[in-house]
Parts: C-alpha cells; structure tokens; sequence
C-alpha cells in the first residue's frame, strides 16, 4: 500500500515541488500533481479546483472522477461541498458526504459511488483561490494528521495558482491575490504636497522563498527563538506607554501582546512545521488560514482584529528572517513613498530624506506626533487611507495628492501625466518664490512685515537661509522631547537651542517652553486620562504645577543665549497671574546664573501666547508686564468659538476670516499698539497668503509659519498695498455673515494681489 501523507508529509512536499518546477505545461503538471496527491492521500479521488472570475469554481483536474468533466463542471461559491468549503474558508471532513445537506451532485463528473470526501481551501493572503478534495468509496473519516497535510499541500497549490499559469493574471486580480489595476482612494489631507513615487512599505513583508523543511527540529528551535523575541518586543512597547510616539493605540499593542502570547497559536505554527513546511512557510499557513476565517466574520472588530494578526505575523518573520523592524536601513529608491499603518516620529527621522518624497498611512491625524515631524521636515503626508496595506505591493508606482488628501495606487498614464503636470507648476512657482528669497517683505506701501519660521528640530534650521526668513518666530521645544524615550538632558537641550542660535545669527528666535499634554505626550510622562485634553492639564498649567522640569529648560535656554538675545515664551497662558509665576521661575534661574558665574544673555525678553480668549479681556495688566505677545490661531480659533480643531465634522465649520474673530485680532493689536508692545502670529493662520493679507491689513507685522509658507505669503505681500486693505477690512468687521473670506478674495482679484 502506498505512504501516506500523514506518514511521509516531507517525501510528498519534495515530490510536489520537484513537479512543479518541470518545464512542463502547467495543465500537465497540475495533472500530475493530483495523481500523486491520491496515491500519497491513499485516496480513490483527489480533483482540485480553482476559482474563476465571477467566483465560480471550476474543475481543473482530478485523479479518479470522469476526465471529460475537467474544466466543464462548475459549482457556484457556496454550492454544494465545495462551495461551501470556498465561501467558508475552512477543511470539510465527511465519513459520508452524500447525507451532508450541502452535498450537491455532478453527474457529469461521475461521483455516485464515492460517500466520503475530505477536501480545504487553497488560501493566499486569506483569499480562497480555489479548493483541494479526496474521495474514497467507502467510508473513512480523515485524521487530523491526514488534514493538516492536505492544507500544506494546499499552501504549496497557491504558489502555482498565485504564479498566473493557470489562470490568467486579470481574472486573478478580481479574486484580489494579484494588484495589478489601478487603486484610487480618499484619506485626510495631513501635510501638503504632491509627490509621484515608488512604494516603500515601512515595515517589510518578508517573501517567503523556502517554503519546505530539510531539519523540522531546526526549524520549530528557529520558530521558538523568534517568538520568544517577538514577545519581548511587544511588552517592550507595551510596557515603555508609548502608545503615541509609536503611533499605535494601546488597545492594538495589548492585542499583540494576547496573540503573541496566545498558546494555541504556536501549537498551530508547530504543527504546520511538523508537516514539512519552514518555520516562515508555517507562519504563512497559519496566517493565511486565521486571516480567511476573520475576513468572514460579520463582527467588524473581529475582522479589524485580522489586520493585527497580519502585523504580527509580519513582525514574526521579520524576526524569524533576522532582518530589522524598519526600511529605514535599506537603501530606498530616489523617489520613495513610504507606506505603513501607523509610524512614529522618531522613526520617520531615520529614513533619507533627501529620497522620501512622501508618507501614505492607514491612521494618522494631523497633530499625531509623525504629522507635526513630516509637517516640520516638508513631507507630503496622508493619513486614515482605509484598507491602504491590503492593496499596496513595494514598488508599486503612487501618486501622492496631499493637498487633497487623495492617492493614487498603480495609476494610469493619464493620471501620472496630469500629476507631472501639476508638480511642474509647483516646481516652477517653487522657483519665483526662490527669485525672492532676498527681497524683503514689503507692501507696495513701503509697510515692512517680518516673516519668520516656525521650527522645533535640527533638521528646520537650514530653512532659515533657503527661505530668507527673518528669524525663527517660535521654535517648538517639545519637539526635540517627543522623539526620544526619554527626558533630554541639560546638556542635550543647550546645544540644540545654541544650534538655533547659531543658525539665526542676528536674527531673532522666540522660543516656547514645554507646550505638553492635549495631543502632545511623552513617552516618559504619565498623564491621566482626560475627558478634553486640549482645555485640560497641558502647557504652563504643567510646567507650573511641576516647576523643577520648567526651570531644567529655561536653565538650558539661559546657558545657550549667554552674550546674546534670549526670547522666551509662555504657552497657553488663561489669566495674567500664570505669566507672572511664570516669569518669576525665569528670573530666578538668571538670579541662579549669575550667583554661580555663567555667562549671562546680553538681554532677555518674556513674552505670552495668546491662545486663551480669557487674556484678551486683561490686555493692560498683561502687557505692564510682558514684553511681547503671539497669537496662536490654531488653539485660539478653537477656544473662541468652542470647535474642536480635531473633529472632522467641525473642521470647516468655523472660518479664520470670520468678522467676529478678525474683531478680536484687531483689539488685541490695538491695545498692544496703545502699550507699545509688539504682537506677532504664530499659527496656520500665519502661513496663508490670503489670511496673511488680513492679518497684515489689521495692524500686524510680524508674521510665523512653516517654511513652505513664506515664499507664496512674500509674493502676496510685495503686490498689496496695506493702507487700502486696512480700509477694506475696518469697513467689514462689524459684517453680521460667516466670513470675509469671499469679499477678501474678490478684493484681492481687483487690486491685482498675486495669491499664488
């Protein structure tokens, strides 16, 4: 009698990839391959068949049922037994097939005498392709070795189905196992940007090459080593609360950590290797099978579980293969697109970027830690591009819209031509904005406005020159903390603020304290679960309730400006009281400078945020003590009419250019003017040309934003004359509509302003 699989699964595996790999028409070898199936399955019957566009399956060949019927039976998914296996995507094993209520028959297959049939799903990626079946005329109930081998013997049928020499490559993409057509999808705009690229996903798929064992003892050592690092990685992770720098949730990181830990999953792993597959190959089957069965369920957590699965699985590999978690080590092509579910904005700092041309995520929001990074480095972002990873393959041709928050996967060459087009209107006006980067920022008018950079990193500060800005209006000190696992020290946090320093010269830099908590927490930092972050214990309110970590910075800023300019600036400050403990906590750490020696600024400078509408109410008691004050737009707009910034269903709900928040803006540049203290903007309202405009007309000349801002807010500026849009904008403060968005607009379009 002849071996049985269950026996000899690893004889079996050789002799079906000696077959498959024969010069041979791929009919001919699936002929073969069924043959040797029934003889090693001690089986009367073995047929295979494959799903065809439309999700009919089809006869492709059989070992023991009527030839003619090969490739003329059909059964529909979910017809019959192996319908049912298909449409479910699990094994069927039936002593006596025919009392099934599923069973349906073919007569033309000549079928009648067999009663049991044991048969599983040819499953890729947890896609069914197709079904494998044994039959035999007497009754016989399958052991569980007998079925475990049909399965791998299934993952093997995938390769060659997957492979495109049995069915054609455009029926396969329908089944969704081959992404050859285009891709078009809708996320959220993050961080401006076009970019045309090649697909580069942030943590590699490991392609399995060797699927079948030569020492399973090696492998199942193989497998144990790499759980038990996989493991570690993931209580690592859990452990350290690092949810947000590592942009995963800390209900994602717990799922890992149950299925990493999950017994009956490293049972099924060794006992897939037990069949003659690799440690990888088992991982894969495995995978593929959970994946199939979670992708069926109608509970839609159970089926986004699936994605976690994947991501495990696919860090299993990676530590099964030895290779590191990230691309960020390889070499990336010169137009790279690095895709993920989720990164962190560490991990972003680690790629070339002089070769990443933008990012495409699954999640992301724009005040995720990685989006306000890309944001600073001038990475097209896109974020909460639904089912991204499911589509996508490495080296994949993308179109990255970040403007509108649209991508465009496998585009068509109309697509790609339209692209060129737009980033060669970018590019060239890219290079007017360049031509003026030495012109200053003047009204036709003569009225001078300052235009400074908003930075926070090492890697903004050669914007400073490329852009000719006037200085750095806010530098974002909590930035350099969000990267790292832990507190910066004295003497890390010095030489970066010397480093601003240096790069401005005689410029100006404005730097704010530690602007924590709301959507900015540290690793290292524990802060209890808040009902509304952004109104609740953040910013100064932090840095006054924990004194020692605000005197640590302003220690460091004191010893980098010593003989030149210090500007420091309070973050969310709500009443004038905060300011002045705050300003206390600075003259005592330059009372402490100077009692040990160091050398001291040549002058220093205190000034507010105003984000809290709160202040503005107690502008004079205010300004007797502060030298300066910004306004940050982004917190200010959504404190002055109670909206969200973060609610997508808010976020176009209210408008910068609104007469009520205009009138606001002009009356704290007037009674800043009365007390002969400057007043500059240093949120997104900053950095557009059309809001800049409003802002320069109300009285403001001092302007902060993102480096790609100053150039389009230059050319605004040098072709208006500030007089007639001061006149324009007092006639309309007291305008009972939405906003002067329009009207500004339509005004701009008759002076000849250029916009960009």
């Amino acid at each position: 009698m002849a071996t049985s699989a269950a026996g000899n699964p690893r004889l079996l595996l050789r002799r079906l990839r000696d077959i498959m790999q024969e010069r041979t028409s791929a009919q001919d070898r699936l002929d073969r391959l069924v043959t040797l199936i029934a003889n090693n399955m001690v089986a009367e019957v073995c047929s295979i068949y494959l799903m065809r566009a439309g999700g009919e399956l089809e006869l492709f060949a059989t070992e023991g049922l009527n030839k003619d019927a090969v490739h003329a039976a059909r059964l529909k998914k979910g017809e019959g037994l192996i319908g049912d296996i298909a449409l479910n995507a699990r094994p069927l094993n039936l002593p006596d097939a025919q009392s099934h209520p599923n069973f349906v028959f073919l007569p033309e297959t000549g079928e009648a005498p067999f009663q049991s049939l044991m048969g599983v799903p040819i499953l890729r990626d947890g896609l069914c392709l197709g079904v494998v079946a044994v039959q035999n005329k007497t009754r016989r109930l399958y052991d569980e070795e007998e079925v475990e081998a049909l399965q791998t013997i299934a993952m093997v049928l995938a390769e060659m189905v997957a492979s495109g020499d049995l069915i054609a490559p455009t029926e396969l993409e329908e089944t969704g196992i081959r992404r050859d057509r285009p891709w078009r999808a809708k996320g959220a705009a993050i961080v401006d940007g076009v970019a045309i690229g090649e697909v580069v996903l942030h943590e590699p798929r490991v392609k399995v090459e060797r699927l079948i064992a030569e020492d399973p003892e090696a492998e199942r050592r193989r497998l144990d080593t790499a759980i038990a690092a996989l493991r570690s990685s993931v209580d690592e992770m859990v452990d350290a609360e690092d949810m947000d720098l590592l942009g995963d949730t800390k209900e994602v990181l717990e799922a890992y950590r149950m299925f990493a830990n999950d017994s009956g999953w490293l049972v099924r792993l060794r006992e897939a290797i037990g069949t003659g597959l690799t440690a990888e190959a088992a991982v894969e089957r495995v995978q593929s099978e959970t994946r199939a069965r979670l992708m069926r369920h109608t509970d839609p957590y159970l089926r986004e579980r699936a994605h976690d699965l994947d991501d495990l699985a696919n860090r299993l590999l990676r530590h099964i293969a030895g290779l590191s978690d990230t691309a960020a080590g390889a070499l990336l092509p010169e137009n790279a697109v690095l895709v993920a579910r989720a990164m962190g904005p560490a991990e972003l700092l680690d790629y070339d970027r002089a070769r990443l041309k933008a990012i495409v995520l699954e999640e992301g929001s724009p005040t995720s830690h990685v989006a306000i990074v890309a944001r600073a480095i001038g990475i097209p972002l896109v974020g909460r591009v639904e089912h991204l990873l499911d589509q996508v393959d490495p080296g994949n041709q993308i179109v990255v819209d970040g403007e509108i928050g649209e991508v465009h996967l496998r585009p068509g060459p109309e697509i790609v031509a339209a692209y060129r087009a737009k980033l060669e209107v970018i590019a060239q006006r890219e290079q007017e904005y360049a031509a003026l980067r030495h012109e200053p920022a003047v009204t036709l008018d003569g009225r001078s406005v300052a235009l400074n950079l908003n930075a926070g990193l090492a890697v903004d500060l050669p914007h400073l020159d490329e852009t000719g800005a006037a200085g750095i209006g806010l530098f974002r000190t909590e930035l350099p903390f969000m990267i790292t696992t832990r507190l910066p020290s004295l003497r890390r946090q010095t030489e970066l603020y010397a480093r601003a320093l240096d790069a401005a010269g005689e410029r100006p830099v404005v730097f704010r304290t530690l602007d924590l908590g709301g959507d900015k927490v540290l690793p290292y930092m524990h802060l209890d679960a808040e009902e509304n972050p952004a109104m609740g214990w953040r910013a100064i309110r932090i840095s006054l309730d924990r004194p020692a970590l605000l005197r640590y910075q302003l220690r460091a800023l004191i010893a980098a400006a010593a003989g030149r300019t210090l500007n420091v600036m309070f973050p969310m400050i709500a009443e004038v009281a905060e300011f002045v403990r705050a300003r206390a906590l600075l003259d005592r750490e330059l009372k402490r400078a100077e009692k040990v020696g160091q050398t001291l600024p040549a002058s220093v400078r205190a000034g507010t945020m105003l984000e809290v509408p709160s202040l503005g109410y107690s502008l004079p008691a205010l300004l007797a003590v502060a030298d300066f004050i910004s306004l940050g737009t982004n917190d200010l707009m959504q404190f002055f009419f109670a909206s969200d910034r973060g609610n997508p269903r808010l976020g176009d709900r209210y408008d910068a250019l609104s007469p009520a928040f205009l009138r606001f803006v002009k009356s704290v540049i007037d009674a800043a003017a009365i007390a002969g203290k400057p007043v500059a903007v240093c949120g997104e309202m900053a950095g557009r040309p059309l809001e800049a405009l409003a802002l320069v007309g109300l009285g403001i000349s001092s302007l902060s934003m993102q480096p790609h801002g100053i150039g389009p807010v230059k050319q605004a500026i040098r072709s208006a004359d500030s007089n007639k849009l001061a006149a324009f904008l007092n006639q309309r403060l007291d305008d009972p509509g939405h906003s002067l968005r329009a009207a500004l607009k339509s005004f701009c379009e008759r002076q000849g302003i250029n916009l960009g």
